[in-house]
């Protein structure tokens, strides 16, 4: 399964990339600091991946950037607007493909892409439909279009998470570990998708995840935090032999073949 872009479906809408600013970002709930002044940033149409361990702050921060999160101390700006005023979130089309998917079950995949454009009425029935069943047909999934979320795979929940992003014509997208359960073949085809839609529709695209394929094959830079701190920003080559061994060990570990177990059972 490939992307399957033909014209861009969205052509009525002036769609153009934003760039994202990091400055300085701390935050802390209570006496636990999650952030710690962080910095960097994302240029238009660039696709941004952003790794690390698990509690190490990457949805924290990505919460921040769609303004669900408060700054502790620092900024973060979109297209120059701070990323916390409703009035950014009004006028840049932002989109967040969730890790599990997080499509309503009581809808059809139709009426989850649809949904929306409905309640914010911004185009009529006809045209809804139009942009529901191109963005079906771009991830290849027009014959889901009347199933529900529970008859769909991992990876199809995964594909019309994105085709739903897609239909809010997004200047930016933020995916949450988007290849996470998946097997590697779909977790390429995702990582494919992604790479596409940027070439595609020229969409700035920032991804958290774990996965070190997706990250040294689609993207321009990457971002490693660790304990709340940015400990390695540079591209997919720069990932390749790291300077950093805490980044080396985190990308590339070792096994311990002393560790009990990997030691031959006895019998």
């Amino acid at each position: 399964m490939t992307c399957n872009p033909t014209r861009n479906p969205f052509a009525q809408t002036e769609t153009a990339a934003v760039g994202v600013s990091i400055e300085g970002l701390s935050k802390s709930f209570g006496r636990f600091e999650v952030l710690k002044n962080v910095t960097f940033s994302v240029a238009p149409g660039e696709i941004f991946v952003l790794m690390g361990p698990s509690g190490s702050g990457k949805s924290v921060l990505l919460k921040h950037i769609v303004g669900l999160e408060q700054p502790s101390a620092g900024r973060v700006t979109v297209a120059g607007r701070d990323a916390s005023s409703e009035a950014t979130r009004a006028q840049v089309r932002m989109a967040l493909v969730f890790q599990s998917g997080a499509l309503f079950n009581s809808l059809s995949v139709y009426d989850n892409l649809a949904l929306y454009p409905r309640e914010h009425q911004i185009a009529d029935e006809a045209a809804i439909r139009e942009k529901v069943m191109r963005a079906l047909q771009i991830l290849s999934l027009e014959g889901s279009a009347h199933k529900a979320p529970s008859e769909l795979s991992g990876g199809m929940k995964k594909r019309v998470a994105i085709a739903r992003g897609l239909v809010m014509e997004p200047q930016l997208m933020l995916y949450d570990e988007p290849t996470s359960e998946l097997d590697p073949v779909m977790a390429a085809t995702i990582s494919e998708i992604i790479a596409t839609l940027k070439d595609e529709y020229h969409v700035t695209s920032i991804v958290v995840s774990h996965d070190r394929e997706l990250a040294l094959g689609i993207a321009d830079r990457v971002g490693i935090l660790m304990g709340g701190e940015l400990v390695s920003l540079g591209t997919p080559a720069d990932l390749r032999t790291p300077a950093d061994p805490r980044v080396a060990e985190f990308l590339y570990p070792k096994i311990d073949l002393k560790n009990p177990r990997f030691k031959k059972l006895e019998t």
